[in-house]
């Protein structure tokens, strides 16, 4: 199975059903379209004014700065929950892992950034600050999330993911 690392909180908003759209520069190989993959957390670890910056666009009366395509009502719990992490607990705890996979879904056909910025009623969508980031929207459903994240390191573009028995998964 191949896996996408993908920064948090956009990993946990993904698997939270936040998140419908992955959005990057590419469009996805056709041989990836239609199957499962793992969404795995990065290692980076979450920068809170990027966190901050969400939330604003969330909250903001100005549509076009709210182009994000994330769904409110589940994101903000994710986004609250990111915000934690930048002020860790006496424990040290994190809110949301990191380098892990989190769960799989289901990986369907890239839509093109202008279309699925149309579907949520704005001019233009970019859930990055680079806007290069936001030519193709990937779309993710089937969401399931694993009862534990999987501690691995990740990689950029797809990935294999060790199946079970490797490395004692």
């Amino acid at each position: 199975m191949k896996a996408l690392t993908i920064w948090q909180p956009w990993a946990s908003l993904i698997m939270a059903g936040a998140k419908p759209y992955e959005f990057r520069g590419w469009r996805a190989h056709s041989s990836l379209i239609g199957r499962r993959i793992v969404i795995h957390a990065s290692a980076r670890k979450i920068v809170r004014r990027e966190v901050l910056s969400i939330i604003e666009r969330l909250d903001s009366d100005d549509f076009n700065r709210a182009g994000t395509c994330l769904h409110r009502g589940p994101a903000m719990p994710i986004l609250e929950a990111a915000l934690a992490m930048t002020m860790r607990g006496a424990d040290g705890s994190l809110a949301l892992p990191l380098s892990a996979g989190l769960g799989t879904a289901i990986l369907g056909e890239p839509r093109n950034g202008y279309d699925i910025a149309e579907e949520f009623g704005l001019p233009r969508v970019n859930d990055s600050d680079r806007d290069e980031h936001a030519n193709w929207g990937w779309p993710l459903t089937d969401i399931e999330v694993w009862d534990e994240p999987v501690p691995m390191g990740g990689k950029q573009g797809f990935w294999k993911w060790p199946t079970p028995g490797d490395f004692g998964l």
